[in-house]
């Protein structure tokens, strides 16, 4: 598919804003309360509150792509800690255990550290990618 390769890093930057907006959900739903769901109220200092800061926290970050390589570093690591705290004691297979999602999310986090966080950032404004 060479036709999209001349789209790579925009594609880069969709991917790291798409995944920044869907995980900061997750943060405003545990300590916004918005949208009104399961995860809403959590406490500050237990390990879904902790888990919910760095959410709310690095998936603005990585929306705006500001600090995009060491705030997704840690994220892939929160996401790879979710996927054994939370999901790996209930069986093997991501699918049965309810865990795909967070090691989707540690392996696109990684990637994004890896790879940066493409032209449409911060980071590429200041020139620090």
């Amino acid at each position: 598919m060479t036709f999209l390769s001349r789209w790579q890093p925009q594609l880069l930057s969709a991917l790291r804003i798409m995944a920044g907006l869907l995980l900061l959900q997750h943060g405003t739903a545990k300590h916004l309360g918005f949208p009104v769901g399961p995860m809403n109220d959590v406490a500050t200092f237990s390990l879904g509150g902790i888990a919910g800061l760095l959410e709310l926290v690095g998936g603005a970050l990585l929306v705006l792509g500001l600090a995009t390589r060491p705030t997704a570093f840690v994220l892939s690591g929160l996401m790879a800690a979710a996927y054994f705290i939370a999901h790996a004691q209930r069986g093997f297979f991501p699918i049965l255990n309810g865990g795909e999602l967070a090691a989707l999310y540690c392996f696109v986090f990684l990637y994004i550290a890896a790879a940066g966080p493409g032209p449409w950032s911060v980071d590429r404004l200041q020139r620090r990618d």
